[in-house]
């Protein structure tokens, strides 16, 4: 077997530990690689790179196409980006596969059924990192949802479903309350799902979803969900199964992968040879699949069931009745090479030996053509806090026109006018809605309707377009409308 080219990050904090100790067994194991190191995360970000991440490294990443990485540590604030968002997003990995799997009796569990895989979307959702100060009192953040982007992740949730054999995919959004960005998630899934007959498919918004998951998660098999509840939950799903420390993640896209434990870097237990590298090296043995080494693959996590089942156990997961040895870092990594070639007894044994390299995805984005986008109104956002919202209002009244017309100011979502509330508390960030009186209206219309704000001295500190796209409103009513 020729060797396959792998980009290889040590980390920071336990990082290096658990790398070293991943590819030790990688090693022993027969795995056929062809390592390239580079340098990312901290130290980088220390000698001013505020990406984390230098052009050396991008050459590897984008040559090999596969990358195993160990966890970095991002400092806080400062203008700092995650690296972790930045590498997926850059390399169009849009896909976070992360199986989280209870191993009882021998690690402890409430669930010792649950066999869930959470299908995330990784590059989009709030975490395209847009975010402004907008006043005094109100910051904001750009949640984006796209088409394509929905139709990438559902489209593999389903494909993944099938290669591994899995009856249900579930979708979570919170569509009921984000009626167009979730609702174009829920409605791309519905649409996808025809096309799977054999695999069953429901829907649950995300909070009591997120419920029967922590109570029932024996009733999931597949989960797809937006970036943000993906990320919260995998972890919450992980840690239920039994620790986090011991799950790892794929991250898929059409031109390479990145695989990665879910945890930190931990930098608080760095050093100690106490980290349990099991996350990182199960996520090794997905990137083994992954590229056709599906017999190595299915040696190396054969062996570690071995040692859990065994009770051979790092500190994280060590429960007296449970355990019967604590092991350190590489103690634990040895315990996996003395296992090759064994087969666990009581926990599943598992084969990756008829995998095929990746999961044929076919097209996945299908283009549609252009809607008739018609001009309606605009939304403009001031900083204000001179006085009511009535106040507002009878002053804003001054620059309606003839084909723009003030219909309604809300704060922080909320309708505040016409004929709001008392009670509502509002803070300095003002939306005002002007639609139009009937006649078609342009850019050039919006323009004037700005500068007639601008002469009431008035501070607008953005606006939004409202269309209709084919006839439907491509924006949502204000709370209490």
């Amino acid at each position: 077997m020729s060797k396959t080219a792998i980009t290889v990050a040590y980390g920071d904090g336990i990082g290096p530990e658990i790398m070293h100790a991943t590819l030790h067994v990688l090693q022993e194991a027969g795995a056929q690689l062809d390592i390239d190191p580079i340098e990312i995360g901290q130290s980088v970000y220390a000698r001013g790179v505020s990406s984390g991440i230098e052009p050396e490294a991008w050459d590897s990443l984008r040559r090999t196409r596969i990358f195993l990485k160990a966890p970095i540590t991002t400092p806080q604030g400062g203008g700092f980006k995650s690296l972790n968002v930045t590498i997926r997003k850059s390399l169009g990995l849009y896909a976070n596969v992360r199986p989280c799997v209870a191993y009882a009796p021998f690690v402890r569990t409430r669930h010792p059924q649950m066999d869930v895989v959470i299908v995330r979307e990784n590059e989009e959702d709030l975490y395209a990192g847009i975010e402004h100060r907008q006043t005094d009192e109100v910051m904001q953040c750009l949640k984006l949802i796209s088409r394509p982007g929905c139709e990438k992740i559902v489209r593999y949730a389903f494909e993944y479903a099938r290669a591994n054999g899995r009856k249900k995919v579930t979708c979570f959004t919170k569509d009921n309350i984000m009626k167009l960005t979730d609702g174009l998630f829920h409605k791309v899934f519905d649409e996808i799902a025809v096309g799977y007959p054999d695999i069953q498919r429901e829907h649950l918004i995300v909070d009591i979803g997120a419920a029967k998951l922590a109570d029932t998660p024996e009733a999931f098999d597949v989960i797809v969900t937006p970036n943000l509840y993906g990320d919260i939950l995998s972890d919450v799903a992980a840690q239920i199964a039994g620790s986090v420390g011991m799950a790892g993640s794929a991250n898929i896209g059409e031109h390479g992968a990145m695989f990665e434990a879910i945890h930190g870097s931990a930098p608080s237990i760095a050093g100690q040879n106490i980290a349990n590298p099991s996350g990182l090296l199960l996520a090794a043995v997905m990137m083994l699949a992954h590229i056709g080494q599906g017999e190595v693959a299915t040696r190396i996590h054969n062996a570690w069931l071995c040692a859990i089942e065994e009770g051979v156990h790092t500190p994280d997961i060590f429960t007296e009745g449970f355990s019967s040895v604590t092991a350190g870092t590489r103690e634990f990594a040895e315990a996996v090479v003395a296992r090759l070639g064994s087969e666990p007894r009581t926990l599943q044994p598992v084969s990756y030996a008829s995998t095929k390299k990746g999961i044929e995805m076919g097209t996945l984005v299908t283009r549609r053509p252009a809607a008739k986008k018609d001009l309606v109104g605009v939304d403009v956002f001031l900083h204000w806090r001179d006085g009511s919202p009535d106040d507002l209002g009878a002053r804003l009244s001054l620059a309606s026109a003839e084909k723009l017309g003030l219909t309604m100011i809300t704060n922080r979502g909320v309708k505040v006018w016409p004929n709001g509330l008392p009670e509502t508390f509002c803070t300095d960030h003002w939306r005002c809605r002007f639609l139009g009186k009937g006649d078609a209206i342009g850019h050039s219309d919006i323009i004037g309707l700005l500068q007639r704000i601008e002469a009431l001295n008035l501070d607008f500190i953005k606006c939004e377009n409202l269309c209709n796209f084919d006839g439907e409103p491509g924006f949502a009513l204000g709370q209490g409308q």
